[in-house]
């Protein structure tokens, strides 16, 4: 029917945490720490859309990102005005690549990355 959400472990919670609320604005729906597993759930969402679940755990082992590695290979955001968002997240510190045009819907899209390299698309809708 549709995608009910995205889980992402991070390496580091505090800091993930603030980069996907702060810098991205993301909401945080809910939040809990599982003692018996030393780990942090945190349900985030876009609006009122439950999208993401960051997750810590001890110690997690690094994900191969590039080049072009078997797996989730990116996350994409829409957005309404992409240069916009691009100039609010390059203020914010993030390097973020030049914009590019997607040669099937014309439509503008960059890449940036997440704390733990992971990279994230913002697409305009």
């Amino acid at each position: 029917m549709k995608i009910h959400h995205i889980a992402i472990i991070c390496s580091d919670y505090q800091v993930s945490k603030k980069f996907y609320t702060e810098i991205l604005g993301l909401q945080i729906l809910r939040e809990v720490y599982r003692a018996e597993r030393d780990s942090y759930k945190l349900d985030l969402g876009v609006g009122e859309h439950y999208v993401i679940e960051l997750f810590s755990f001890p110690n997690p082992p690094a994900r191969p990102s590039r080049p072009e590695s078997c797996g989730l290979r990116h996350l994409a955001f829409s957005v309404e005005n992409l240069e916009e968002k691009r100039d609010e997240l390059m203020k914010k510190g993030l390097v973020c690549e030049e914009i590019r045009v997607d040669e099937f819907t014309d439509r503008k899209f960059f890449f940036t990355q997440d704390p733990d390299a992971l990279p994230l698309e913002f697409y305009e809708a």
